[in-house]
Order: C-alpha cells, then sequence, then structure tokens
C-alpha cells in the first residue's frame, strides 16, 4: 500500500509556512488524540500518520529533501528498523517529540504518566557508493562505533530494580506547576521537574558499568537497504539507529550521506550517463561496430560510414533510474575523432595524396550541426 502525500495529511498545500504546517498538524493531532478517540485504532493511525508528516514538514532540511525526492528520499528509502517517520515508533514517541504541540490540552503521555523521555543524539555517517550501486539499490552492512545501551543494567542506569526512588518533588510525575500572582490574575504554569530532570525518580545506587548514564560506548552492525537512484550529496536517515538515550529512552536517528564514486568510464547528469567514445579517422569515415561500457556489461553500437566528430548517439533506458519518476535514464555516447599527433613518413604522404582528393575537402550541410545544435537536443 502506497504512502499518502504528507501534505494531503494535513490538508496544506505544498508552498505552507512554518505556521501553517504547525497548525494543520495541531488541528489534526487534536481531532485524532487518542484521549478523545479511546480504543479506535483508526483514529490512532491517523494520529501517528499526521505525526510523521509534520515531523518531515517542520524540518526545513526534511522538507526539502521530500519536496524533490518524494518518500523515496525519506527515512523508508534507507530500511532497517521500521523505515522513516513514526510507523514504527509508539505512542510514547511521538507525545517525548511533539508533546508541548498541544498547549496543555491533554495530559503528557510519555513514560510514567508525564514524565520526561530521554532521548539519543543523532549519529551522521557516510556511504560510499559505485554507479552499479547506485542503477540497482544496494543492502550494505556497515559497523558504526556510537552509544549503546549498557548491558549489565539493561539500560536503566541503576545497580538493581531497587535501586531506584520516587521523586519527591513532583512525586513521580516528572513535572511541576507553579501558580504566579500577576495584574490580570493567577497564571498557572507547568515546567520539568528541577530535581529530577523530568524521570520521576532518582537513582539510589548507580550501575558501577556506566555510572548511572545508562549508555556504554560500543559497536553495532546495521543493515541498510539504499533504493536505486540516490545521488551525491542526498542525506537519508534511519529511525531508531543512532545513539542510544540515556536510562532506555528513545535512540536518535542514524543520517546517511551519500558519497558516490566516480567511475571509471562513465559521467553522471541526473539519470543520464555520458560516454565519450574515441575513434580513428579510418573508423570515423568507413564505418564500424564497437563494443562500449554500460553499468550491466559491454554494448555493441554501430558507427555509420561519415561519422563526425561530436555526434551524439542515445541509448535508451541505460542510464539510472530516478527516485521521482518511473524508468530510466539514457546512456549518451558522445563521438570524439582522434587525430595523431606524430606521423611517420609513410603515413605523411598517404595524408598528403588524402588532402588532395575532392572527398576530403569540408563541405557541412543541414545535417552537420554545429556543437550548440547537438548540445541543445540532448538537453531537450
Amino acid at each position: 500500500m502506497s504512502k499518502r502525500d504528507y501534505y494531503e495529511i494535513l490538508g496544506i498545500s505544498r508552498n505552507a509556512g512554518e505556521d501553517e504546517i504547525k497548525k494543520a498538524y495541531r488541528k489534526m493531532a487534536i481531532k485524532f488524540h487518542p484521549d478523545k478517540n479511546e480504543g479506535d485504532k483508526a483514529a490512532e493511525e491517523k494520529f501517528k500518520e499526521a505525526a510523521e508528516a509534520y515531523e518531515v514538514l517542520s524540518n526545513a532540511n526534511k522538507k526539502a529533501r521530500y519536496d524533490q525526492y518524494g518518500h523515496a528520499g525519506m527515512g523508508s528509502s534507507a530500511g532497517g528498523g521500521g523505515g522513516g517517520g513514526f510507523g514504527g515508533m509508539n505512542m510514547d514517541d511521538i507525545f517525548s517529540q511533539f508533546g508541548d504541540i498541544f498547549g496543555g490540552q491533554f495530559g503528557g503521555r510519555s513514560q510514567g504518566g508525564g514524565r520526561r523521555v530521554n532521548r539519543g543524539s543523532n549519529l551522521r555517517i557516510k556511504v560510499k557508493l559505485t554507479l552499479e550501486e547506485i542503477a540497482n539499490g544496494v543492502e550494505k552492512k556497515i559497523k558504526v562505533t556510537k552509544y549503546i545501551s549498557c548491558d549489565k543494567c539493561n539500560g536503566s542506569g541503576a545497580h538493581s530494580s531497587s535501586s531506584f526512588s520516587r521523586c519527591n518533588t513532583c512525586h513521580g510525575t516528572g513535572h511541576v506547576t507553579r501558580v504566579q500572582n500577576t495584574i490580570l490574575g493567577q497564571m498557572q504554569t507547568t515546567g520539568t521537574c528541577p530535581a529530577c530532570g523530568g524521570e520521576g525518580q532518582t537513582i539510589t545506587e548507580k550501575c558501577k558499568s556506566c555510572h548511572g548514564d545508562g549508555i556504554v560506548r560500543g559497536e553495532d552492525v546495521i543493515t541498510l537497504n539504499i533504493p536505486a537512484g540516490v545521488a551525491d550529496g542526498m542525506q537519508l536517515s534511519v529511525n531508531g539507529k543512532g545513539n542510544a538515550a540515556p536510562r532506555g529512552g528513545i535512540p536518535g536517528d542514524l543520517i546517511l550521506q551519500v558519497e558516490e564514486i566516480e567511475h571509471e568510464h562513465l559521467l553522471r547528469d541526473g539519470s543520464n550517463l555520458i560516454y565519450n567514445l574515441f575513434i580513428n579517422f579510418a573508423d570515423a569515415a568507413m564505418g564500424t561496430s564497437i563494443e562500449i561500457p554500460t553499468l550491466d556489461g559491454k554494448a555493441k553500437i554501430k558507427i555509420d560510414a561519415g561519422t563526425q566528430g561530436g555526434k551524439l548517439l542515445r541509448l535508451k533506458g541505460k542510464g539510472l533510474p530516478s527516485l521521482e519518476h518511473h524508468g530510466k535514464g539514457d546512456l549518451v555516447v558522445n563521438i570524439n575523432i582522434w587525430t595523431p599527433q606524430h606521423l611517420s613518413s609513410e603515413e605523411k604522404k598517404m595524408m598528403e595524396k588524402l588532402r588532395e582528393s575532392q572527398n576530403f575537402v569540408p563541405k557541412p550541410g543541414k545535417k552537420d550541426r554545429g556543437f550548440f545544435d547537438r548540445m541543445k537536443e540532448y538537453f531537450e
């Protein structure tokens, strides 16, 4: 089942501004909020769907990538662990990210009935890809060094399950309410508990391995499913594969930056490929058949007799797939006629005879277009 357009989900146009995006999300989130639709699975899915759309469109970098590549450019493209957005996350994840957007209309729903949920930092890495890998998509297993959950305390940060005590300041809620007298009357504000940092509890005896953090430095092997058609500099994200969060919180994301390895023979131009073919004068004059490299092996092309330098041959569908459109680009062969720089005495005598021949006097016709005409046709 294909995913719905994020703008359609929030009911906004593609040129909507930051405030309009936030307002539209708040309207959808309140409408399908679990507190108003208890037990309604359809409403819960719409709530998650709206959160996923907002998570992308409220981030300038992700929004630009989505506008250019659609869903293919989002986290689900990189695969691994539930894909992009909030599709694989629970309700606690959403409230820990965007709970403040409801302005106090609903109670906190993060861990422990309003307690703060820690979030791990994002991890950024570069992934080098060949043109062959870009053409077909690729699965890669990478080993990364990052913060992982402490296996001695299972990420809790405590020596044992009994090494916790409820915070006396917030009584386990994770937040405190203050009432201030103003000229407009009493004003009530709610904020994170300063004593426990919003966690609702304190550790009485810390884990000796992680010293109470719940995380340690370690290595992790991550499987990435990179889609066909990505480009150099493009960023893909994998939810939950970044650094682990302190004391059992939500892990950060893994941000991948694509680095394209230069091909030995082929140049990339969007979804098209360019191959510069050099042929000798005799082959250009008499015609021949030549094998050229492609991304999936060799291809034989015919060089017609009388071929002029700069002629462009187009091999349909031999380019790269596009993330935006169906199908593939083309392989464009740019024909160059190689002129020898050093001639033997015998070769010079042969060339002198050919120079006097009327067939060797340039007589360009309408079909023999110039460089700019050929390039204009190529880019159309």
